[in-house]
């Protein structure tokens, strides 16, 4: 039946073929003949394995090959230069080799939901176009660093894995607009997601976070998903500061940090020649109740702002808790903040 419809096909010189629900356990040969088409719907089928003449498709733009029974990610697929969204869903795919990604330059949308995957490989940053990206429903443990090249990267959906963390590069992904993480098993999301300046909905339902970034404040958000999370709840109770001993590491670093604020200063012409000393103090936090710049996180505290009045949501209401680093207990101990300092069961 389909080697027919596909004979009939030949001679229209069609742009779209349509071959789901046919109950295909093979795609035909045939189809590598139709070299004219740009879109090939294959979804709801039971094929397991695609014919090398599928990389004959040198105008295919879209293949969707949702709910069948792949159990791979085939090399076929890297000969489809044209490609620019593949839908590979609800099939049985449990790796995929890094090789195959090489010739993916156009694509721009990737829906792998409902898979086996555990991993991703470190080749994923090669999809140097990639906007939409869809993993939900699969084993993943955890994201490789190359995942945050994904610069044009927009939507990502990794919501039903076993996540337990991100990336700490991801602010590299400075396109990300949409964030869905639910029903994970994430306990703290990296300090740099506030560097995704374009980040608008955030959903991380289901997780086990206790506490936020603390620039979350400050990011454009429109809507935030954080239920069945065990946060931190504002329950003040009385505790007890010790006078801190800094290290001398520390004090030095310090030192430095004031002494390149001025501009005048001969510490800032000469740290120039002291490129490793640059990268490690680049790495300095600043102290949310004087402002100074300290090297290693001293205190952590929590401020609890208002969904609605402080970050304009309206998807939610209530506190939520935001990370906040103190340089001192001096600061800490300082009249006039709302800085709480974390206390643990």
């Amino acid at each position: 039946m389909a080697d027919t419809l596909l004979i009939r096909a030949l001679k229209g010189q069609p742009k779209q073929v349509t071959l789901c629900n046919k109950n295909l356990e093979k795609i035909p040969k045939a189809i590598g003949k139709l070299d004219c088409i740009c879109q090939l719907q294959l979804k709801n089928n039971k094929i397991r394995k695609l014919p090398k003449e599928l990389s004959h498709l040198y105008q295919l733009q879209v293949l969707n090959l949702g709910n069948n029974s792949l159990e791979e990610f085939s090399p076929v697929l890297q000969h489809l230069h044209s490609l620019e969204k593949l839908h590979l869903f609800g099939n049985n795919i449990s790796h995929i080799d890094g090789n195959m990604l090489n010739g993916f330059r156009c694509l721009t949308f990737l829906n792998l939901n409902g898979n086996q995957l555990k991993t991703l490989p470190q080749e994923i940053c090669n999809l140097v176009s990639i906007q939409h990206l869809s993993m939900d429903n699969n084993q993943l443990t955890e994201l490789p660093i190359e995942f945050c090249a994904l610069t044009t990267l927009e939507e990502f959906h990794a919501a039903g894995n076993k996540l337990t963390s991100l990336p700490l590069e991801i602010g590299y992904l400075i396109s990300l607009e949409k964030l869905y993480l639910q029903r994970n098993k994430i306990r703290e999301l990296p300090e740099g997601l506030g560097k995704c300046y374009r980040l608008r909905y955030i959903d991380v339902a289901a997780n086990e976070l206790r506490i936020f970034p603390t620039e979350l404040a400050s990011m454009p958000l429109k809507e935030l998903h954080c239920e069945e999370n065990p946060l931190l709840q504002n329950m003040p109770v009385h505790s007890v500061q010790e006078e801190e001993v800094l290290s001398l590491k520390e004090l030095v670093a310090r030192f430095v940090m004031k002494e390149l604020k001025d501009r005048w200063s001969h510490m800032r012409r000469a740290i120039r020649f002291y490129p490793d000393l640059r990268t490690m103090l680049a790495q300095s936090s600043k102290c949310a109740v004087c402002g100074d710049s300290f090297l290693n996180t001293w205190l952590e505290c929590v401020k609890f702002v208002d969904a609605r009045s402080d970050l304009k949501l309206t998807s939610m209401s209530g506190k939520i808790p935001v990370r906040a680093l103190l340089c001192s207990y001096k600061c800490f101990n300082a009249a006039g903040h709302n800085y709480y300092g974390v206390a643990f069961p």
